[in-house]
């Protein structure tokens, strides 16, 4: 549940509260809520160049393995980007953090391998939009791995979902949202599907309208970078 492009300034986002509020509680749930292990399953075998969107408070760095050779992370929010870069100056791979939006992204086109997206769709302004940008950064062929959480559950479940997004919950957790559905979204932004699977987290205890995730990976089809 990071943050998107509710911004303040150009690029900026200002969460002051939650974001202090995530990077306390994103430690323990890697520690014991299960976390820590997706994220290692999210990148594993990543090389090359690499683009992680909405990198929060860095806590997919130490996970990339050696093969890659960079890793630009964008992070719109201060404090997390602040986070973020001292978490970069522990990485095993070179990771340079830099603010932006993940509707506008500040890199060239067709320079990636891949994009990471973990726990940051749920909080954009614009899914598609920010969709269109992972698509015009990556290579013909580069490969999207996402971690996102979004509807799932019953129709009481799902209920419970799309009223705390009307209401009081995009306030209290930094614009988050908890009914999207991120494997649409990227169907409909034209990229080809990989093996993904629903994740419920925490793995064990009650469901919690936050708890229903997907893990997978997604192609950006052949063809020229879209034009920025």
């Amino acid at each position: 549940m990071r943050l998107g492009s509710e911004a303040a300034g150009p690029g900026a986002v200002r969460h002051p509260v939650f974001a202090r509020y995530y990077a306390r509680v994103s430690v323990g749930a890697d520690a014991r809520l299960g976390f820590a292990g997706v994220r290692g399953r999210l990148l594993a075998g990543l090389s090359g160049r690499v683009i992680e969107v909405g990198a929060g408070n860095g806590l997919n760095f130490a996970r990339y393995p050696a093969s890659v050779a960079q890793v630009v992370a964008v992070e719109p929010e201060p404090l997390l980007g602040r986070l973020a870069r001292e978490s970069a100056r522990r990485a095993p791979v070179p990771v340079d953090v830099v603010p932006g939006a993940a509707e506008a992204l500040p890199v060239e086109s067709g320079a990636f391998d891949a994009v990471v997206l973990s726990l940051v769709l749920c909080s954009v302004r614009d899914v598609a939009r920010a969709l269109e940008e992972a698509r015009r950064v990556l290579r013909p062929g580069g490969q999207v791995r996402f971690f996102e959480h979004g509807r799932g559950g019953g129709p009481a479940m799902r209920l419970t979902q799309r009223a705390l997004d009307r209401t009081v919950w995009p306030a209290l957790a930094g614009g988050c949202h908890l009914a999207r559905d991120p494997v649409a979204a990227l169907r409909r932004a034209g990229f080809e599907l990989g093996p993904y699977r629903g994740l419920s987290l925490p793995e064990r205890g009650p469901r919690l309208p936050a708890s229903y995730c997907v893990l997978g990976t997604a192609w950006r089809q052949g063809g020229p970078p879209d034009a920025s």
